[in-house]
């Protein structure tokens, strides 16, 4: 490892390349992005992904950009040369392609797991809503992608967690070690009443609003349900009131959704998703499954613009304060207390402080910044007792350079056939 007073390299292996206006973990990527800029490190974010539209220019925030292919040993010429300090995998699926040859080629290197959110408790919690049952614990362990996840967990020396419910389920159902977990969760600036005063008034503003990219498919499904059950019952009581569909690559099974006569508007990518929460006088998330934060109901906040959403949709976001607006998973009340927020200004004005208080209690930068900086100092202080402490994880360490890698080394023979 190298000496702390020269430039430390920092190697980001990115599931896609980041696209902050498309999704919250493109966001959140870009927040890691700066917390690593502001301790000096030099950032290279490497990714097997396309170039896209709407990726962000890596180069404005100095970041070297480098593609990588998967199951080529050309990634392990790479590596070695850029001899990283520590790598940061963009979700468990990037550990599993090229966590093994890090090991291999650059062993000294911190190996940090950013989760975005638990991908087994997602898809547990999306195939017991498809089967029309209640989601339990023990989906979990039939969960192949649980047996994946929770072992690139092990595997990596940190792992980077946005929602305490899910270090809790971590610690409690999985028995990791919570000194492999770290709690960092989106990192906002403060909010006050004046920047509130300075954007559109309850009277300023109309309609509701859903956003979110359409390539996750909790965002997918609430939209069916906002158009077959929840957006009716709203009608019913604002006859003349639209709701406006926004998000990152819309497929044509949403297009067709469109229905004017409804007040059913699918618009597509928000070009500026600050304008899209200032002029929408109410968020509609009614989510029926998932995991993790929710980085729309976190800017609806910052825009002040209420919301209604479920419990799965609030789940470890407000901790013992009251919600931006409700949270509801009956549609009749759902769509009840939509209304309420939508017609009640002094509701409507005291949910939108709510969401201030939020934020400024829960998710300022400046809480968490320095204290997560410190933490790396320390791992990289002792990193060497720190992976004697978790020997499961080297134990699948071990197994997976053998089993990964000759898979991996088989599958670049056969493409070269």
């Amino acid at each position: 490892m190298q000496i702390l007073n020269q430039v430390q390299q920092l190697l980001i292996i990115g599931f896609v390349w980041p696209e902050p206006n498309s999704s919250a973990a493109g966001g959140r990527m870009m927040q890691l992005i700066s917390l690593f800029t502001e301790q000096g490190f030099r950032i290279t974010f490497a990714s097997p992904a396309m170039d896209s539209d709407f990726m962000v220019n890596l180069k404005e925030y100095g970041v070297d950009k480098k593609s990588i292919t998967l199951n080529c040993s050309s990634f392990d010429v790479f590596v070695k040369e850029l001899n990283p300090d520590i790598v940061l995998f963009d979700r468990f699926m990037m550990e599993e392609q090229f966590g093994w040859r890090v090991a291999e080629n650059s062993p000294d290197a911190i190996r940090l797991l950013d989760t975005e959110d638990l991908h087994c408790l997602r898809l547990a919690r999306q195939k017991a809503f498809k089967e029309n049952r209640m989601f339990q614990t023990t989906d979990l362990f039939v969960e192949e992608v649980a047996k994946r996840e929770i072992a690139s967990i092990l595997r990596c020396d940190l792992s980077l967690m946005i929602s305490e419910f899910e270090i809790e389920m971590l610690t409690s159902v999985f028995k990791i070690d919570e000194n492999l977990l770290y709690y960092l969760p989106f990192l906002l600036e403060p909010i006050n009443v004046t920047a509130f005063e300075e954007m559109p008034s309850f009277e300023e503003r109309n309609g509701f609003v859903f956003i979110g990219n359409f390539l996750h498919e909790p965002n997918w499904n609430a939209v069916q349900y906002l158009k077959e059950t929840i957006w009716p019952l709203v009608r019913k009581q604002l006859p003349i009131a639209v709701l406006n569909i926004y998000g990152a690559y819309p497929s044509q099974k949403v297009l067709q959704l469109n229905n004017p006569k409804e007040g059913f508007l699918i618009k597509g990518r928000a070009e500026n998703a600050n304008e899209v929460f200032q002029k929408a006088r109410v968020v509609l998330a009614p989510l029926r499954f998932g995991a993790g934060i929710k980085g729309k109901l976190l800017e609806a906040m910052q825009y002040g613009t209420p919301s209604v959403t479920t419990t799965i949709g609030a789940e470890s976001m407000q901790d013992n304060l009251p919600w931006n607006g409700f949270v509801e998973d009956n549609p009749q009340l759902f769509a009840d207390k939509a209304v309420v927020l939508y017609q009640d200004k002094n509701t409507w004005l005291q949910a939108q402080k709510n969401g201030m208080d939020i934020i400024n209690t829960h998710y300022l930068r400046i809480l968490f910044a320095d204290d997560f900086k410190e933490y790396i100092r320390s791992l990289q202080s002792n990193l060497p007792q720190h992976r004697l402490n978790n020997f499961m994880g080297e134990l699948l360490q071990h197994h997976t350079l053998k089993s990964t890698k000759y898979m991996a080394k088989w599958i670049e023979e056969k493409n070269k056939e």
